[in-house]
């Protein structure tokens, strides 16, 4: 072998074993994070700050709508219809629901296109807590990992609170407490069976939703939602 051929080899050795350890690095930092999250509230999230940024953009002076809430001043109603429209079996599975993205990804087969995700509460978690929204190959490895340390880290009780309080509602609305002001005027604890399903409804495209309130999709899914329930199982 050339000493050229040599030193590109040592060279691809180094780069790799750099490559490694940022990765390791990176992980130990979340890893971090989730661990802290059993005794504290996270502030914000990574999708939090790219909508802020998003509408800082338009006008600098731009806030985000959100208020932590504890898990027992959010209604009962809004945690079934987000169980019962979103991961039927959140108590369940280990934080992936096999089943459900074999099924989405024979949706996804037979039209041609992404039309179902499959992905579970504790996924949807992961990725908006730390990640990026383009859908990559290294994102749904990185969004793995996360799920595995809040599942392994966390109750499931803390990862459905963490979720309730994160989730986008609207442009620049997140977390239940936020949604409910927005949209009924009032507190989460105070949502009755129609209203919580259909935030759940709104969920799936909260941006839309928000200045499509009317759309016929709206309320057939908050039909289903309602219907669905009564046989949801929470935290």
């Amino acid at each position: 072998m050339s000493t050229n051929n040599k030193t590109f080899g040592w060279w691809v050795k180094r780069a790799l074993l750099a490559l490694l350890a940022v990765f390791l690095l990176w992980n130990l930092w979340i890893f971090g994070h989730v661990l802290a999250w059993r005794w504290f509230n996270p502030s914000e999230t990574a999708f939090m700050d790219q909508q802020l940024e998003r509408l800082r953009q338009e006008d600098p002076d731009a806030e985000l709508r959100h208020r932590w809430v504890p898990y027992d001043r959010i209604s009962n109603n809004l945690k079934r219809a987000l169980v019962a429209s979103e991961d039927a079996k959140f108590l369940e599975h280990d934080g992936f629901d096999w089943e459900g993205i074999q099924t989405a990804w024979e949706k996804n087969l037979k039209k041609g296109r992404i039309v179902a995700g499959g992905s579970t509460i504790s996924q949807q978690l992961a990725k908006n807590l730390f990640l990026s929204g383009r859908r990559t190959p290294w994102r749904k490895l990185e969004e793995a990992l996360i799920t595995v340390m809040l599942e392994g880290v966390l109750d499931k009780r803390r990862i459905f609170e963490i979720y309730l309080n994160s989730i986008e509602w609207g442009d620049g609305v997140f977390g239940a407490e936020a949604a409910s002001r927005h949209y009924y005027g009032k507190g989460a604890a105070r949502l009755s069976s129609y209203e919580a399903a259909r935030l759940a409804a709104m969920v799936t495209n909260p941006r839309y939703y928000d200045t499509h309130r009317g759309d016929r999709r709206l309320a057939r899914k908050t039909a289903i939602i309602q219907r669905r329930m009564g046989y949801a199982d929470i935290p």
